[in-house]
């Protein structure tokens, strides 16, 4: 049921953005007089799933959801319809169309994918309003539980200060900023102190099985016990460890240090349970193990309600959402090109964690989230219009870059210049598919 439910999650944000890309395509060809001839959802290569001629435009589902198309007649694309091209041009054809009309056609679809991810941003700013931890609350400081972050510099209890020079505000926010970062200021036993992060730390961390970078401190609160461990039937689910071994405990982290020196020991220990204390002995094994799973992740209500951390929550009027909304757009632009300069470096290693159609499948949760779905298609969006800008035959930005060249020198490229260009940018663009998807296979099979 949750492969049934990430899985519906994902047809219907892919079905959204790729409808709305090329309807940014159709709509200006049909204003400029352009004609049409196909409108897909996904590839209908061979054969489709429905289609249906309405006017002079077949409008259908092909089979193969690695995209969508608009076929515009006299057009080189990816159909490659020589027959077409040899032909006199035609009034109605996209290459008698003054160059200016041209550029707003091949620019629609991305231009909807910029509007559409901002649109989203607004709208969520509005119905949900933002909640966040702001990084002040955050007084005992950081719980660092990846070694890559361990070893590049940052530790468990730090209070972040401020990354690459900019304060941090939310603390949440704080992890993607981390993860293109490159000196980060904390307070470390009442002493500011530079941490800089590797080169290739986006390398090192894709290296590694854990995928957290900065965690809040929590409680040590029990989410179950093992069916094999030492101590089965001593602690409930939902008990919270407040002293072990004679010392009063806050964080699971300090638990966590102390089993590691207390192997083999049984353990005097004071539990929280429905309000009440209760005393308990729990065994560490050879391993320095409690056989205990804790509760890594807790609702932002329940924080509150333990008096952990106190929750900002804001709420928007609609005109209060706009400028909200558009900044936040802005934010996830500057940060999805902050990453495609990373993947674009080698030295950082962040190509290695370029992933295909397997990798935006799982940022879809297993339940169904109208606010984490409206979320990740807006970011997806986003992805979307950017991918589509680069010049690279056979994309969008291909094509401008081609237009650009004409209305700047006065000359078009020929015609067998604009096909062997589209075959070198299919190979290419085939290529990157190739490779993103054969990372997330890679990652499926050694990275368990």
């Amino acid at each position: 049921m949750e492969i049934a439910i990430k899985l519906s999650q994902f047809l219907l944000s892919l079905s959204i953005l790729i409808i709305l890309h090329e309807l940014g395509h159709f709509i200006p060809a049909k204003l400029f007089k352009t004609r049409v001839e196909k409108f897909y959802l996904f590839f209908d290569i061979k054969y489709s799933l429905l289609k249906k001629k309405i006017g002079e435009t077949e409008y259908g589902i092909g089979w193969l959801p690695l995209g969508g198309y608009v076929k515009i007649s006299g057009m080189i694309d990816e159909s490659m319809d020589k027959e077409q091209m040899a032909l006199p041009p035609q009034p109605w054809e996209f290459r008698s169309k003054p160059t200016w009309q041209r550029l707003i056609i091949m620019l629609g679809g991305v231009t909807v994918n910029f509007i559409l991810a901002f649109i989203i941003y607004i709208g969520m700013t509005f119905f949900y309003g933002e909640q966040y931890i702001a990084n002040s609350e955050v007084k005992d400081g950081i719980w660092i539980t990846n070694p890559v972050v361990e070893k590049a510099g940052l530790k468990t209890g730090d209070k972040l200060i401020s990354i690459d020079g900019e304060k941090v505000e939310r603390f949440f926010e704080a992890n993607e900023k981390v993860l293109l970062s490159k000196e980060i200021v904390v307070l470390r036993d009442g002493q500011e102190v530079k941490v800089n992060f590797p080169i290739n730390f986006i390398d090192q961390l894709m290296q590694g099985k854990r995928a957290s970078l900065l965690e809040l401190r929590l409680p040590f609160i029990v989410r179950e016990v093992q069916e094999d461990s030492q101590n089965k039937g001593i602690l409930k689910s939902k008990d919270i460890i407040t002293s072990f071994n004679g010392k009063p405990i806050k964080f699971a982290d300090e638990v966590l240090a102390a089993v590691d020196t207390l192997k083999g020991k049984t353990v005097p220990v004071l539990v929280k349970r429905d309000g009440k204390e209760i005393s308990a002995a729990l065994k560490v094994n050879d391993s320095a193990k409690l056989g205990i799973a804790y509760a890594s992740k807790i609702p932002y209500d329940d924080l509150e309600k333990l008096g952990l951390y106190k929750v900002s929550k804001e709420e928007f009027g609609f005109f209060e959402s706009i400028p909200v909304g558009i900044n936040k757009g802005f934010e996830q632009l500057s940060s999805y090109g902050k990453q495609l300069k990373a993947i674009f470096s080698p030295s950082t290693g962040a190509y290695k964690g370029v992933g295909g159609f397997a990798a935006i499948f799982n940022i879809f949760p297993h339940s169904w989230s109208w606010e984490a779905f409206w979320s990740i298609t807006a970011l997806l969006s986003i992805m979307l219009g950017v991918m589509n800008l680069l010049p690279i035959p056979a994309l969008d930005g291909g094509h401008v870059m081609f237009l650009l060249y004409e209305m700047i020198s006065g000359k078009k490229p020929s015609d067998k210049f604009l096909e062997r260009a589209q075959m070198v940018g299919f190979v290419l663009l085939i290529s990157l598919l190739l490779f993103a998807n054969g990372n997330d296979i890679y990652k499926a099979i050694f990275h368990k």
